[in-house]
């Protein structure tokens, strides 16, 4: 397969294809370009299965190849598996999964996070968020070129600026089973329940989420740069929480959900509101 026609699959600039970010190769680029929208299609693809999806289009990979870019993209199979408890390193906190049989019927009953791979013309980012899960109200969220768990605090922070939930959940991964993100919580009376390794299902809300933004955003658009990849996501999340109505909220946009029970304190008002206007593009 020609280099003009592979870059043509994906939408890549063909002088794209030859800059080389962070060590690795041009074509890797391009691979985890075309294996994050197989995966926003199909997440139960293991590794088998992604091989030959990117070997029917003309490219000759290994499983090895593909399972460290899906490492790289922190990507996961998503299909069930038994419960099961995991073996713990020293210097993470991993707890139970809270939320079965539990009716989430009003706002900040249970706040939810995720991470997931945000693709750019010469490379790539990761996006976390803070979700609402009986709103879909997006509380917070942060971009950042690394996997550390520094900017997943600092999200979490920005959103217990607004309000405090009952229930965190989250996967297990890393940033999330770190002293210092367990801490934050811990700080603020907050339970902790996380979901099992591969039952990414259990976090519903914000896969659909990921599965939202990239369709109506990140595919659209080849970010240039971090700065670029900001500030339209900073748009796009002004969009999602104030002006798109969603078919399973009865067509009600998650502001309105949100804040419609909420009973608010005059801080976390001025919070809220400060939050808006920056994500408008507007200073106080």
């Amino acid at each position: 397969m020609s280099i003009s026609r592979q870059c043509e699959l994906v939408g890549l600039n063909r002088s794209t294809y030859y800059y080389v970010k962070r060590g690795e190769k041009a074509e890797n680029i391009l691979l985890m370009k075309l294996l994050d929208e197989q995966y926003t299609k199909t997440p139960f693809y293991g590794i088998r299965k992604m091989t030959a999806y990117l070997k029917s289009l003309g490219y000759r990979v290994s499983r090895k190849r593909v399972r460290r870019l899906l490492k790289i993209m922190g990507l996961e199979t998503i299909y069930p598996k038994p419960k099961f408890k995991r073996k713990k390193s020293k210097e993470e906190t991993v707890f139970p999964y809270l939320l079965d049989n539990i009716a989430v019927t009003e706002p900040d009953k249970v706040w939810a996070t995720d991470i997931t791979y945000i693709r750019m013309k010469n490379g790539w980012l990761y996006l976390v968020c803070v979700l609402d899960w009986y709103s879909r109200y997006v509380l917070s969220w942060e971009i950042s070129n690394t996997m550390d768990s520094g900017f997943a605090i600092k999200a979490l922070e920005s959103a217990l600026r607004i309000s405090v939930p009952q229930i965190f959940n989250s996967d297990q991964g890393s940033q999330f089973t770190s002293y210092d993100f367990i801490q934050v919580l811990k700080n603020h009376g907050v339970r902790m329940s996380m979901v099992g390794k591969g039952r990414c299902w259990d976090n519903i809300f914000v896969e659909r989420l990921w599965r939202t933004v990239k369709y109506e955003e990140v595919y659209l658009k080849d970010y240039v740069d971090f700065k670029e990849a900001r500030q339209n996501l900073k748009e796009y999340f002004h969009f999602y929480n104030n002006e798109r109505v969603h078919q399973s909220l009865d067509y009600k946009r998650p502001c309105e959900l949100y804040f419609q029970n909420l009973k608010m304190t005059e801080n976390n008002e001025n919070n809220f509101l400060e939050k808006e206007l920056t994500m408008s593009g507007y200073k106080l």
